[in-house]
């Protein structure tokens, strides 16, 4: 079947709105996967009240979506009204909190019981700033319910945690993600393979976010979505090139090996952490090895990754790893 190039037009319609935002679950009900966190939300959604609220958990996984959601179900389509939104990795200062927080969090709310300050990213938030932040939390618990959003609880006070009820979002299943792009892909009429669904079920890991919007740029390139499609604009390499690379090291040598590390990065755009990573994660469906190189691999990957973290030039800890891997590969 052609595909079907687009034209400036339909790009420029396709990608007027964010398919993410257009396709946020409005209500606690509508959230996918998530069962517990959403069973217990919707409780609160119905007795119209909750405690302080802590959301952990990694990216795309429906933190934000969820205390947006449960303020609607609470407050209604004027929820905005009585809440106060704040990216903490933006304003994760001292000052950010006891001015503009304590000044939302002293005024009366609108005709509601109390109002709600969504802290987004708490995790960034400075020692003192949360320090401060505990303290506010008990002066207007009255009036005031604080959500906070963040990926590592660890990072937040342990006297902040014992104030909340914390709820935690793991990545989601395959199977939903899978079940949302199909969703997705029907409302915005795109036709996608079903190679391609596969193929951002594997680029997302559990991301929901990260996994609507791969749909959405390759879907502003061409209304045909192929897995090719999506691997090229994800800057994501496909396992059967990694594998590729790993067969060459075992049996072609240095040399060709080399080249063919080189085609990939050329090819699909990856930074070196990038292609350590993504081979991580391919090497363990590689059949031709075995589960002792596998393991032998993964050290060598794991003292790769630290070396570019560190500093270390890309091209020649790439080399070093492709030396060290066909050297064990031989053996």
């Amino acid at each position: 079947q052609p595909s079907r190039t687009l034209s400036h037009g339909s790009v420029r319609t396709i990608m007027s709105e964010l398919w993410v935002e257009r396709h946020r679950p409005r209500s606690v009900g509508g959230i996918k996967g998530q069962r517990a966190v959403v069973n217990r939300l919707r409780a609160y959604a119905a007795s119209r009240t909750f405690p302080h609220l802590m959301f952990a958990g990694p990216p795309g996984t429906g933190k934000t979506t969820a205390a947006l959601a449960l303020a609607r179900d609470v407050f209604g389509n004027e929820y905005r009204d009585n809440m106060l939104e704040m990216n903490a990795s933006d304003e994760r200062k001292l000052e950010s909190i006891r001015t503009k927080v304590k000044q939302f969090a002293r005024t009366s709310p609108l005709g509601v019981d109390f109002k709600v300050i969504f802290l987004d990213e708490a995790d960034a938030l400075t020692a003192d700033a949360q320090g401060a932040l505990r303290r506010i939390m008990e002066q207007y618990a009255e009036t005031c319910r604080f959500i906070l959003s963040c990926n590592y609880s660890s990072k937040i006070i342990e006297p902040i945690q014992s104030r909340c009820a914390v709820f935690r979002f793991r990545p989601l299943a395959d199977d939903q993600v899978r079940m949302q792009i199909q969703a997705v892909s029907k409302i915005e009429e795109i036709e996608l393979d079903e190679d391609a669904c596969e193929a951002i079920v594997h680029v997302s890991l559990g991301d929901l976010r990260r996994a609507i919007t791969a749909l959405q740029v390759s879907a502003s390139l061409d209304s045909h979505v192929t897995r090719a499609l999506i691997y090229e604009t994800t800057a994501t390499a496909p396992p059967e090139e990694l594998h590729g690379y790993l067969l060459a090291c075992k049996e072609d040598g240095f040399h060709p090996a080399r080249r063919r590390l080189r085609t990939i990065l050329d090819q699909f755009g990856l930074a070196g952490t990038d292609l350590v990573n993504q081979l991580h994660r391919a090497l363990y469906d590689a059949e031709f090895l075995s589960e002792t190189q596998k393991l032998d691999i993964t050290e060598m990957m794991a003292q790769i990754d630290f070396r570019l973290v560190e500093g270390g030039g890309e091209a020649l800890q790439l080399d070093s790893m492709t030396a060290s891997i066909c050297a064990n590969l031989s053996a």
